[in-house]
């Protein structure tokens, strides 16, 4: 099995309120080890209660983001008495709970990508909320090269990608780059390598000079509406737009704007 290290995932706290996790573990190419995903979930529930925090940006070392699973750890499962069923049916109930988690964050959550991300890490990418990747970045879901279909990566990437892009990348694990990336929308944009972390920190910024009363709010109701009917989603946002009406920052900011000045945010 994979020799385990003290902090998998490094932290850094930026100014303005902007949280930095980093995916350290280039020797094994980023992998979503158990201890990487426990790592990340720990983090991100963390995040999403402090109240200080107000944007999370996954990035990583190396020049692979994430490979996904470690093939070798499940290679090794199969040795278990049950040929590794226990250890799979965890190992991928985790990675699903890591993927709602973002989802389900009241931060937006966004991925800085500088390299390769594959498989689950693919579906890493297609879970956060925006994600912005380096001109030389690449990504797949090679699955089903090794016999092993991206299942749980498709539930990210069917609802972030059209059913036909979704299916192209699915059935012929075919490695495409940035630019086409962003054609499909699994990426909101590429800029050259050495603009990466500037590009997604203007990005942070902006979403960090909000109200984050406002910007939760709006993020549940966001993932909550997609699901629904269109009636269903109309009555829903309808419900939720007279809730925010009522909130202290929506007073504040409209009175802001006929003011002309900046907002002074409640953040409650």
């Amino acid at each position: 099995m994979t020799k385990h290290i003290k902090n998998i995932v490094k932290i850094d706290q930026l100014e303005g309120g902007i949280l930095r996790l980093i995916l350290n573990d280039s020797k094994n190419k980023n992998a979503l080890s158990e201890q990487m995903m426990k790592e990340l979930i720990d983090h991100i529930f963390n995040a999403s209660s402090n109240n200080s925090i107000r944007v999370i940006i996954i990035s990583a070392v190396g020049d692979v983001f994430c490979s996904g699973h470690n093939l070798k750890e499940i290679t090794d499962a199969r040795n278990n008495e049950d040929e590794g069923k226990e250890y799979f049916s965890n190992l991928f109930n985790l990675c699903s709970s890591l993927m709602q988690m973002i989802v389900t964050c009241s931060k937006p959550v966004i991925a800085e990508i500088n390299g390769v991300a594959t498989a689950a890490g693919c579906q890493l990418v297609a879970s956060c909320d925006l994600a912005i990747a380096s001109d030389s970045s690449k990504f797949a879901t090679p699955g089903v090269n090794i016999g092993l279909f991206c299942s749980t990566p498709m539930v990210a990437l069917s609802r972030n990608l059209s059913k036909k892009n979704s299916m192209k990348m699915l059935l012929t694990g075919e490695m495409i780059d940035s630019i086409e990336a962003k054609r499909i929308s699994l990426i909101n944009d590429h800029v050259p390598g050495k603009n990466l972390h500037s590009a997604v920190m203007s990005v942070a910024k902006k979403i960090a000079s909000k109200s984050l009363t406002t910007v939760k709010l709006g993020k549940e109701a966001f993932y909550r509406q997609h699901e629904m009917s269109l009636s269903e989603a109309y009555n829903y946002t309808s419900a939720i737009m007279t809730e925010n009406s009522l909130a202290d920052d929506a007073k504040e900011g409209i009175a802001a704007f006929l003011e002309k000045r900046d907002p002074n945010w409640n953040d409650d």
